[in-house]
């Protein structure tokens, strides 16, 4: 990483609730950055194609590209239930035959896919579920819902459903990293580093605030937003966050999934 041109920083971050702790207060911060919300694979896609110069990616896309380095130590993480990231099955998860992936995921999908077949050998197949598509109006026998709409009940009543960051840290007894921070190797990044901590601790700060400001435009109740960010959620990559992500980069190596399969 080089010291920033006067070209704006352009910096991609997740349209999710479990991202906004890391952009709080990032105009302060960051002033002459450019900030684009998306979903995070939108955002995988805009980074490798050079339309972001930095962007909070799921965490697969960055193992899969040697280009990438990991940019500042504010990540979005979970050791236990995440609430966001549930496989809804309609029957016991030995018997998938077929799978539909939530479009906006990247990192969850490549994590059911090792879940499933480490632990009952199942490789079903794959189907793309859009992000305008209810899971009311899918066929395949599961389906991975990301983000704020897994966060919602569905009115289906299904025989197994998973919260992919329980079942990971069950099984593994690590934390799962789901976004980190990224940029390519020589991006001009300025104080953008440092940006990015101090919206991180400002954010970790704010959570309350950030709770009352959120729930009512996602239909939840202020206190399950606010129990969700604080209980459920890590932002800090430490040491053993990294030691969960190195388990994943050699399951998604073994499983062949180190390249974006579906």
């Amino acid at each position: 990483m080089t010291s920033s041109s006067h070209n704006p920083i352009r910096i991609g971050a997740v349209n999710y609730l479990n991202s906004k702790p890391l952009i709080e207060e990032l105009n302060v911060f960051a002033p002459l950055a450019e900030l684009v919300l998306d979903y995070p694979s939108h955002l995988a896609s805009s980074l490798a194609q050079r339309q972001l110069d930095i962007a909070l990616i799921p965490s697969v896309e960055y193992l899969r590209n040697p280009e990438y380095e990991i940019v500042s130590d504010a990540c979005v993480a979970t050791c236990g239930p995440v609430l966001s990231v549930k496989l809804f099955s309609r029957c016991h998860p030995r018997e998938i035959q077929s799978l539909a992936l939530d479009a906006g995921s990247r990192t969850s999908a490549a994590l059911v896919q090792i879940l499933l077949a480490e632990r009952f050998g199942v490789v079903p197949k794959l189907e793309p579920l859009p992000l305008e598509t209810s899971i009311e109006n899918t066929k395949t026998d599961a389906v991975l819902l990301i983000g704020d709409r897994a966060m919602h009940s569905p009115e289906e009543k299904f025989h197994t459903v998973w919260d992919l960051g329980e079942e990971w840290t069950n099984w593994t007894g690590l934390p799962f990293v789901f976004a980190i921070w990224v940029c390519r190797t020589g991006t001009e990044l300025g104080n953008t580093e440092q940006a990015l901590i101090q919206s991180r601790n400002r954010g970790v700060e704010q959570i309350d605030a950030i709770a009352q400001r959120e729930a009512p435009l996602l239909g939840i109740s202020v206190e399950s937003a606010r129990c969700y960010l604080s209980n459920h959620l890590h932002f800090y990559l430490g040491s053993i966050q990294q030691r969960g992500m190195k388990l994943f980069q050699k399951l998604i190596t073994e499983n062949g999934l180190l390249r974006d399969t579906r």
